[in-house]
């Protein structure tokens, strides 16, 4: 339908209106190809973040402190598995493939969260996540739960629930370290100083660099622009960090009196590009364990095939 004629123009303004009196869009309704587009893109490089991030901690499954810390570890990167499948099939529902989605993370077309390159040095790192990547994820996703896609806000909302446990158990697992013996609280201040600037790169580029922040903002995908969001995280985030008597790899972060919001420094954007474009610390070490996975799975894949090809043929 062109996009200058009338009836398209009428579409646009009915679905606008819709947005606007907090209605959700689901997949059969109209919708702008853009909106679809938008969503695909936006969705799939949610979930092959869900996927790929399960591979920094899972690397520790083995080698947890005790019974327990490896039951947690091994009950998140399963949920994480689970919120892949979530997003996968949202983004299902509006004509992308699940084949097409995983050629494109295989290939290194699609992107997926930059945090998710760097590597996981000691155990400390598995707290540092769970607190800060995820409580930035659930700050992220508790906005995109009220977003005007309706696969996708109620798959968030799942999916906000269990990371708000992630978050916790991080968050848990670093009071108590920063209260423990010399070592802890060093691997603990260690692991903040690496993963404190990744983290506030995960909200995405300033608004005023953000290309896909309008077109999101309007069409209700998101209720809030990136930096809005940092700002938030940020906020809440650094009196509970300085209560631990950690200190934050900031030197120009302060509080601003006026605002009441913490001012933190410039990031490094260059940092940022470097690893999305694909040099990051572990961007080939990530897509070539996922990669092994996929080629190691193909026997499941074509198992379930051939079942589902019989079953149709004995119907």
């Amino acid at each position: 339908m062109e996009q200058n004629s009338l009836a398209f123009k009428q579409k646009l303004q009915a679905f606008e209106a819709r947005i606007a009196r907090g209605e959700k869009i689901e997949p059969g309704d109209w919708m702008p190809e853009e909106y679809r587009s938008q969503l695909i893109r936006m969705i799939s490089q949610h979930a092959h973040s869900e996927i790929v991030g399960m591979l920094p901690e899972g690397a520790w499954i083995t080698r947890a402190p005790n019974l327990r810390r490896k039951m947690v570890l091994l009950s998140k990167v399963q949920d994480e598995a689970g919120h892949g499948q979530y997003l996968y099939h949202a983004a299902e529902t509006l004509g992308a493939t699940r084949e097409e989605m995983l050629d494109a993370l295989l290939s290194g077309k699609a992107k997926y969260a930059s945090v998710f390159n760097y590597p996981a040095l000691t155990w400390a790192d598995n707290a540092v996540i769970g607190w800060l990547v995820d409580g930035a994820a659930i700050k992220n996703q508790t906005m995109l739960a009220q977003c005007s896609f309706g696969p996708y806000s109620r798959a968030m909302v799942r999916i906000c629930a269990e990371e708000g446990f992630h978050m916790k158990q991080g968050k848990e697992m670093c009071i108590r370290y920063s209260q423990g013996t010399a070592r802890q609280r060093e691997m603990l201040q260690d692991a903040i100083n690496r993963w404190w600037w990744p983290t506030l790169m995960m909200f995405g580029l300033p608004d005023e660099k953000s290309t896909n922040s309008e077109v999101l903002l309007r069409w209700g995908v998101k209720t809030k622009s990136n930096d809005e969001l940092r700002q938030e995280f940020v906020d809440e985030m650094v009196p509970e960090i300085q209560a631990l008597d950690i200190v934050l790899p900031d030197p120009d972060l302060y509080f601003d009196e006026d605002s009441g919001n913490w001012i933190y420094g410039a990031i490094d954007w260059d940092e940022f590009w470097r690893v999305v474009r694909g040099n990051g610390p572990c961007n080939k070490e990530r897509l070539a364990a996922r990669r092994a996975a996929h080629e190691n799975g193909l026997w499941v894949r074509e198992a379930v095939a051939a079942y589902a090809a019989r079953q149709k043929g004995t119907q």
